[in-house]
């Protein structure tokens, strides 16, 4: 029952990435090697987020809600940014579209982020004598954090790549840019901050990144279509 229930959650948890991949034309188009080099990137990028959060924040005894080093953690979240900028514009690419590129992207770095901050919690605690909601919660919250890599890669390409796009979209691809990057500090202030529990916040980003995918996706469809 312990395994059961741990490969339950592991297929909750990684198996959206394949499916996607399997899914779409990212497996007709071998990009199997853009979301590898992608999640090289991650690994390096969350390697030197953990040495900046080391260096600069403070080590609270209790899980306390601290503005200010909360402020600090999301500018550090912004490395993402940065790696993931680095991802769609200096790795090289296969002659794929950019619209493959992004979900390839995406994918990769979104898989990078579950195996780093899931499997090992997966792997110690679903295989517990006693059954709990907890990794099936973090299963969802990895789906969520899918449609959210998908979404900024989306916006990232836009933001990077796509010359011509309309000026009125603009300043709404920036401002979903920087709504996204800045999820993860929302999560940590509604869990800490206003003290809600896993369901609820896992709810939140359920509800946040499949309404920031459609939003993304309408804003890469507009800037897809040729100016008149």
């Amino acid at each position: 029952m312990t395994m059961f229930h741990f490969f339950n959650c592991a297929i909750l948890t990684f198996g959206p990435h394949a499916v996607y991949y399997s899914a779409t034309p990212l497996s007709e188009y071998d990009t199997l090697g853009t979301s590898v080099k992608t999640a090289v990137v991650y690994l390096v990028t969350a390697l030197v987020k953990l040495v900046c959060l080391a260096t600069f924040l403070k080590v609270s005894e209790n899980d306390v809600f601290d503005p200010s080093q909360e402020l600090l953690k999301a500018l550090i979240g912004f490395i993402d940014v940065a790696g993931l900028y680095f991802a769609l514009t200096q790795l090289t690419h296969r002659n794929i579209s950019q619209n493959h590129k992004f979900q390839a992207v995406g994918l990769g770095w979104a898989f990078a982020d579950s195996v780093l901050h899931r499997l090992a919690p997966l792997w110690v605690g679903a295989r517990g004598l006693e059954f709990t909601w907890e990794y099936v919660l973090q299963g969802l919250e990895s789906n969520a954090n899918l449609m959210l890599s998908l979404s900024l890669a989306a916006l990232g390409s836009l933001m990077w790549l796509r010359k011509n796009k309309p000026k009125t979209l603009i300043p709404i691809i920036y401002a979903c840019a920087g709504i996204v990057a800045t999820m993860p500090s929302i999560v940590s202030y509604l869990r800490w901050g206003l003290g809600w529990q896993l369901p609820k916040v896992v709810g939140f980003q359920l509800f946040t990144s499949f309404t920031m995918a459609l939003i993304s996706w309408q804003l890469f469809s507009a800037c897809q279509k040729p100016s008149s």
